[in-house]
């Protein structure tokens, strides 16, 4: 992560510079992407060391996949911003995005304020738009839902403390 500085990062890697091997995993998610590790492997580069990426689950391909949304077109912004006037305003430009460029948006939060993204997303966003909210995604209550905004009830998929991916794709 870029609060991360590269002393600590050339600390976590001494190892691997002395010969021993490492890894980098993630409790939910893929390292690197939407996931810390990206400034880690940077810095192993740096010092000319081996990466090796494995294959593994990332939470916003399988979102994507399950979706039925464009694969041959897709951005992923991270996080929106927190503040309720510039969500959706960030909104209202994805959308615009998505439909000017054939593309399928993607996007996260944190999940205590899941619930208030999707209220967002069902207010600002236009009837006919797709959205999708993948939660819990290869987890015990995962659930995978795509249908129009105007097909949505504000409270049909629990999102409190639950990890999300939310897809858009204007049509």
């Amino acid at each position: 992560d870029k609060n991360t500085s590269f002393e600590a990062c050339k600390n976590l890697i001494h190892p691997v510079i002395a010969g021993r091997q490492a890894g980098v995993i993630s409790e939910s998610g893929c390292p690197g992407i939407a996931d810390p590790g990206a400034r880690l492997v940077h810095i192993a580069h740096q010092f000319g060391l081996a990466v090796v990426p494995l294959v593994g689950p990332t939470s916003i391909l399988l979102a994507l996949m399950g979706s039925g949304f464009n694969g041959q077109s897709f951005a992923f912004h991270g996080y929106l911003p927190i503040e309720k006037r510039s969500r959706q305003q960030r909104i209202r430009q994805l959308e615009t995005e998505s439909w000017e460029k054939n593309q399928t948006q993607l996007f996260i939060e944190t999940p205590y304020r899941n619930q208030q993204l999707l209220s967002s997303l069902l207010q600002t966003l236009h009837k006919n738009t797709q959205l999708c909210v993948a939660r819990d995604v290869t987890g015990v209550q995962e659930a995978i839902i795509a249908k129009p905004v105007g097909k949505w009830r504000p409270q049909e998929l629990n999102l409190k403390k639950k990890p999300a991916i939310f897809l858009i794709y204007a049509i």
